[in-house]
């Protein structure tokens, strides 16, 4: 899969080299959702029918945050890697992510279909039902079809439900922060996960027997709610079960301080201090609180360390 950055207006891409026209995929797919999927999907499908090349036209950053319509949309379910990541799985050939700013804000949604869709030549385009486009969002899939006419062909994916709410980047961002794991991952299609580097913490947790692995992370992930979680811990491609705790160590921190996630692995005495560590959350055990005492904390660490091991089969 080829990625190719591209910024409005699109100069230079007389050197790009597309032996084939394409079937584009649009969104900005935070999350790459079971809705996401089906749009991408069918756009590697309608590539494969009509011999074209399969193509994501995705936006970096946010485009709500960008025009200022909630700090919310700073945080993220899938960093760009990750999403990178994901739409290779599906089988795009090529991704295109546009930088998003004001000056692209404003183009109209005329002036995407030529200057954008047509440059890319796109044969093809398949966007979700409520797909918005161009200045204030003005221009919508009937305009997109009508746009499009006759060189461009677009295909609308209609929603899909999960008790009777559509599947959207919101509904899985509304679970994560309810704890609601079991409904994230079938949002997703997947377990959600979050990627770190191991850093140093305050050493507490080896000295009550339960060393951590303290998390720092370069991407500002959406956190679930704070609490305790079973995990599986993958250090390269080598998987450990384990508990993770995401919250604000009430025990030992009088004052309001940053959430931090820490993750004890079962098993595992290895000196990890700088490595990547991904986190994939599986269920949620119990809220965070705070204890009276270090032998109260310890036993409850034990408690759920024992439920996260029954969770992953281990005994």
């Amino acid at each position: 899969m080829e990625i190719i950055p591209l910024s409005y207006p699109l100069n230079g891409l007389s050197t790009l080299s597309l032996d084939k026209p394409l079937s584009i995929a649009i969104g900005h797919f935070d999350g790459v959702h079971r809705g996401h999927q089906n749009v991408i999907r069918q756009a590697v499908r309608e590539a494969k029918e009509a011999d074209l090349l399969s193509a994501v036209l995705t936006f970096d950053p946010h485009p709500k945050e960008v025009l200022g319509q909630g700090d919310q949309y700073y945080h993220c379910l899938t960093p760009l890697n990750v999403k990178m990541a994901l739409f290779a799985e599906l089988g795009i050939d090529l991704v295109f992510i546009m930088r998003f700013n004001t000056e692209f804000a404003a183009v109209s949604p005329k002036r995407f279909v030529d200057e954008v869709l047509r440059t890319l030549r796109a044969k093809q385009v398949v966007v979700g039902f409520d797909f918005n486009f161009g200045h204030r969002g003005e221009g919508d899939t009937e305009a997109l079809k009508q746009l499009g006419q006759p060189d461009i062909a677009v295909h609308v994916v209609e929603p899909l439900f999960e008790n009777g709410i559509k599947v959207s980047s919101t509904y899985v961002r509304e679970s994560l922060e309810q704890g609601d794991l079991k409904l994230a991952e079938r949002l997703l299609g997947r377990l959600y996960e979050v990627a770190g580097t191991v850093v140093h913490g305050d050493g507490r947790g080896r000295t009550i027997g339960f060393p951590t692995a303290n998390l720092h992370f370069k991407h500002p992930y959406i956190a679930p709610r704070l609490g305790v979680y079973a995990i599986t811990a993958w250090i390269g491609d080598v998987a450990y079960p384990g508990v993770l705790n995401h919250g604000l160590k009430p025990t030992f921190n009088k004052q309001e301080v940053q959430p931090v996630m820490e993750a004890h692995l079962f098993d595992f005495n290895g000196d990890i201090y700088g490595e990547q560590l991904r986190i994939q959350f599986r269920s949620f055990i119990r809220s965070e609180r705070k204890f009276n005492s270090i032998n109260e904390l310890v036993k409850q660490i034990e408690a759920d360390s024992l439920e996260a091991r029954n969770l992953a089969g281990l005994h």
